[in-house]
């Protein structure tokens, strides 16, 4: 069976089983799928939900580009040179325990309520996972690659694309797929707390009303795209990426 055939079959069984427990608990604070997929439907028609949907890709997108390109460069470089490592490590283990709440409410008092601040509070919260990761990949480089490069001469973006790139790429994925998961989360609370649109300041409005399906609506239409996300771009740049670790049959 095809992988999209499975997932559409898993995420259909799934609401099945939700529509089943909805009428043998008839509740507004538990609504159907089919409440749910109306409300969706309104606030499509209406233009809300993409524009909301937009504000907090967008923000998404920005926080992980941010934290990707600083946590990758700043964890090879830990995982380079051991006495850098051992000066950075307690700030790395220090900022990996501060609470997201913490660190995106200092943002908001030391920045004010603007989107640098939010963008900036949302990668502060992942560059040490990043680290961390890509740290423990340039610690796990073969040493051999780096010597044959020596012999060969290669330049320094060759060395990149050809040694450095292909060993990381596991420790990148990692960082990268975690990464989105977490970072989007973050983004509802920051948007919940400081801003004026996005899926996070949303659910905050229909919180107030008590309003369980414009909540699961908007929550559901954003975890779709990441899951399309998912399929259509992350899986198959990873396929892409290890391409040359599968060998001809």
């Amino acid at each position: 069976m095809a992988p999209a055939a499975t997932v559409a079959i898993s995420l259909l069984g799934l609401c099945l089983l939700w529509a089943v427990a909805a009428n043998l608990w008839p509740s507004r604070a538990f609504p159907s799928p089919g409440q749910v997929w109306q409300v969706a439907l309104n606030e499509t028609a209406s233009g809300e939900l993409p524009f909301h949907l937009g504000a907090t890709l967008g923000r998404v997108a920005a926080a992980y580009l941010v934290a990707m390109v600083i946590g990758s460069a700043f964890g090879i470089l830990l995982g380079s040179h051991r006495r850098a490592d051992q000066f950075f490590n307690p700030w790395v283990i220090l900022f990996l325990n501060i609470p997201a709440l913490v660190i995106i409410v200092l943002a908001y008092i030391w920045f004010g309520l603007n989107e640098a601040a939010a963008i900036g509070a949302v990668a502060v919260n992942k560059i040490p996972n990043v680290v961390v990761t890509m740290r423990e990949g340039a610690r796990a480089l073969d040493p051999r690659y780096a010597e044959m490069a020596a012999v060969y001469r290669f330049g320094a973006l060759d060395r990149l694309r050809h040694v450095l790139l292909p060993q990381l790429q596991p420790y990148f994925a990692a960082a990268s797929r975690s990464g989105i998961a977490l970072i989007w989360k973050i983004v509802l609370v920051v948007e919940l707390l400081g801003r004026s649109n996005g899926v996070g300041f949303q659910i905050y409005t229909f919180f107030q009303l008590f309003d369980v399906a414009g909540i699961l609506a908007y929550t559901l239409a954003f975890v779709a795209i990441m899951l399309l996300i998912e399929l259509l771009l992350v899986q198959p740049f990873e396929r892409h990426a290890t391409r040359w670790r599968r060998r001809p049959a």
